[in-house]
């Protein structure tokens, strides 16, 4: 039975939302099963789960995306039929996406108030919308300007309007999927305080992320999902990230961060002098053989445009790199393939995968000349390596011919590691790995690098998530304004305000 202590607060209150006995299914799929949720006003309740849990199943059910197949919803203790995204709104239900709703062309305030014009007759008062687009960006303790156009301003910014949005249609209950995933740290601190703001107004939340140690700081409550199940709800102060992630995933796990020691042998990366205008200015550094080396920073250190030189993804001003006492002549991508140095991308989606091709042609795609050595493709010998993989690295995939575009972010991620692994990659550079993946493809991820590095190869992490850096990590490099800034050699003994304190000088 799932535990369902504490699936109401002690108020006198009904929730501001309930949902109860939820259903989904799609062909082939049990998306839901029986799924009961509450938020009380002013609480943040926090929706946790894998990938494939539910979560984004439930949202668009409580946003009208997705008519349920069973199952209750009532806002303020009044049942109600949501059937249509428009139904949400009435109902002050509003979600906000990853992907953001907004009109890039038009200005703030008219993104704001878009659909609430009025009707044809009536003339839009600039004025009225102007003095209103304040107010709503005061409720939330912001300045925007209400005149400046949604593209030039920031991802936090545009975030901002999203839920200036919501507060506009009167909204009762905000959901807010993944809200953190392309801010600074300082941006999310700015996100935090908005979200204590709506709470002290009385609004419900229902934050859902993957970062745990950001909904360990915001949440009220946690409502846990597996396989499309409610396994748990609980109080924050009830259950710790270990307790959180065991429950995500249904088995224990001892350690959130894997890190098993390696061998550390003799220098086999090593860069010297990297530069690039002010992006990269004179970088240097070594790695050596069975060593994760973790480089981080705030956005926009230069970490993502350092790797992109070593990789020849971005032409350098200046600088050497070496693998294994040789330097390299890297002008291209295809020369640092060719040299043992792959690299997986941030943006796996765009840079790292090619989404309508089938995954087994991604991973041949690199390979081609093991595959065809003669001018045709071998596709028993594709086959059987690409099924190697599948199970060496757990790849989920129905069949070779799947769509990359319809594996999780994990698999993803999976897929890209393959075609390096095919190609011998002697140097493995990851850039964010586990950004947007669960937390049991993340352990499966910082398995992988353990079996990376007990093979005697050179790994770099480049990662802003600071638990991570420090539960991963032989080796730290700090990065600020395209330069290093710090090592930390004592990984064991480091904290993130050491890191933070490097980060921004």
């Amino acid at each position: 039975m799932p535990d369902t202590e504490a699936t109401t607060t002690a108020t006198e209150t009904p929730p501001v939302l309930s949902i109860s006995g939820a259903n989904k299914s799609f062909p082939g799929v049990r998306a839901l099963h029986d799924v009961d949720l509450t938020v009380a006003k002013g609480e943040v309740l926090a929706l946790l789960g894998e990938n494939g849990a539910g979560k984004s199943t439930l949202i668009k059910v409580l946003g009208g995306v997705h008519t349920p197949d069973a199952g209750s919803i009532e806002i303020d203790g009044e049942p109600t039929t949501i059937t249509h995204p428009l139904d949400a709104q009435r109902a002050g239900v509003s979600i906000i996406y990853q992907e953001f709703n907004l009109v890039p062309a038009l200005t703030v305030r008219e993104n704001v108030f878009l659909g609430h014009e009025g009707g044809p007759i009536r003339l839009i008062k600039a004025r009225d919308e102007r003095r209103k687009t304040v107010a709503l960006f005061d409720r939330l303790g912001v300045r925007i300007d209400p005149d400046a156009f949604v593209h030039d301003l920031t991802v936090a910014q545009q975030q901002l309007v999203e839920i200036a949005k919501a507060l506009a249609i009167d909204a009762r209950v905000l959901v807010l999927d993944e809200p953190s995933a392309a801010l600074s740290p300082r941006e999310v601190d700015g996100l935090f305080d908005v979200i204590r703001e709506l709470k002290s107004q009385g609004l419900g939340m229902v934050y859902v992320s993957h970062r745990l140690n950001e909904v360990m700081q915001i949440a009220d409550r946690v409502t846990v999902l597996r396989d499309g199940e409610h396994v748990a709800t609980k109080p924050i102060g009830d259950v710790t990230r270990n307790s959180i992630i065991e429950m995500m995933v249904g088995r224990d796990i001892e350690h959130e961060f894997p890190k098993q020691p390696a061998t550390i042998g003799e220098p086999r990366l090593v860069v010297e002098g990297l530069s690039r205008g002010d992006a990269v200015r004179d970088v240097s550094f070594e790695v050596r053989r069975g060593e994760v080396l973790a480089l981080t920073g705030l956005v926009g250190a230069g970490r993502t445009e350092t790797v992109r030189l070593i990789f020849g993804a971005d032409k350098r001003d200046a600088g050497t790199v070496s693998l294994d006492g040789k330097a390299l002549r890297i002008r291209r991508p295809r020369d640092a393939i060719a040299a043992g140095i792959c690299l997986l991308s941030e943006d796996r989606k765009q840079q790292g995968l090619v989404l309508d091709l089938s995954v087994q042609h991604n991973f041949a795609l690199p390979n081609l000349k093991r595959f065809a050595p003669l001018g045709w493709i071998n596709h028993r010998r594709e086959s059987s390596a690409f099924t190697g993989y599948v199970n060496q690295l757990r790849i989920k995939v129905t069949g070779p011919d799947q769509l990359a575009a319809t594996l999780s972010g994990g698999n993803q991620q999976k897929v890209v590691l393959a075609k390096w692994l095919q190609r011998h990659a002697e140097v493995v550079i990851f850039d964010e790995p586990t950004r947007g993946i669960d937390v049991g493809a993340k352990y499966e991820i910082y398995l992988l690098m353990n079996d990376l590095a007990a093979q005697g190869k050179a790994v770099v992490m480049i990662s802003s998530e600071l638990p991570e850096v420090l539960g991963m990590a032989d080796r730290i490099l700090v990065m600020h304004e395209g330069r290093v800034t710090g090592q930390i050699d004592d990984v064991a003994n480091a904290t993130q305000e050491q890191i933070m304190r490097l980060a921004v000088q």
